[in-house]
């Protein structure tokens, strides 16, 4: 086997996505037959070269892919592992056997649907911003925004120099505040709440309900379930990977619940 980027070589391995990888790569997390490597061009012998994380070892894909939705609850941290001692969704998905990790991040405070997987081939994809890969949020927001300032979301709201991508925005209901449905095909940090701001009608509550096509459902808070099939399709079908799923990808079909 030649030799892989080190960082494609953790994505591959179920050890994190691409850009997760990288992040744990230049923090001095990833040894190299007992070194530190903190560059991101460095390359390894998966045959030859031994590879830890945390001081774990690294073996490339010696599991099957697998798939889930979580539905996560608001104070609740989208990662594994938080210095400050926080609820991170490691407590929520602790039941599943199989290394998994987030694909992208849903904020603290926000809520909802958060994909979870070994597939770094995947979860890169995904990610990617050349992608434009679809997440819907349902948003509540303070006051009763006026057409132009809807319509100020749909065009782009700049951000730190940059012109967010036009969104499709829905006004649900009206009252003293104002349920939204906004779909976003970026996903710049806190991104829905920076826009809303910009616009003068703050976020009360956020939602993601939605990404690469496959919905939350009625799934409770703090639950997670195996993807099934044909949303694993759908998903590389957005993703850009074509829609074909392995057989096998889905894990169980039957929704595992931890509330």
């Amino acid at each position: 086997m030649n030799a892989l980027r080190l960082q494609k070589l953790l994505a591959q391995a179920g050890v994190a996505s691409r850009r997760a990888a990288e992040r744990l790569i230049v923090e001095g997390r990833v040894r190299v037959n007992g070194r530190a490597v903190t560059q991101l061009g460095a390359r390894v012998d998966p045959l030859r070269d031994r590879v830890e994380v945390d001081g774990q070892p690294v073996r490339l894909q010696p599991r099957r892919p697998r798939y889930f939705i979580l539905h996560k609850p608001r104070g609740v941290l989208t990662t594994l592992r938080d210095p400050g001692h926080r609820p991170t969704i490691r407590d929520l998905i602790r039941h599943i056997p199989e290394r998994v990790y987030p694909v992208g991040r849903l904020d603290y405070h926000s809520e909802g649907l958060v994909l979870l997987t070994n597939d770094g081939e995947l979860a890169f994809a995904l990610t990617h911003p050349s992608r434009r890969v679809a997440r819907v949020y349902r948003v509540l927001v303070r006051g009763r925004p006026s057409p132009e300032a809807l319509d100020a979301l749909r065009r782009g709201i700049p951000l730190e120099g940059r012109r967010t991508l036009p969104a499709r925005v829905r006004r649900l209901h009206s009252g003293r505040n104002t349920w939204l449905e906004i779909t976003l095909r970026e996903g710049r940090r806190q991104q829905i709440r920076r826009m809303c701001l910009a616009i003068g009608h703050p976020v009360k509550r956020l939602r993601r309900v939605s990404y690469g096509g496959v919905g939350l459902g009625d799934l409770p808070a703090g639950a997670v379930r195996a993807l099934r099939i044909e949303e694993i399709a759908r998903l590389r079908e957005a993703a850009g990977l074509g829609g074909e799923a392995s057989r096998g990808r889905s894990g169980s079909r039957q929704a595992l619940e931890r509330r």
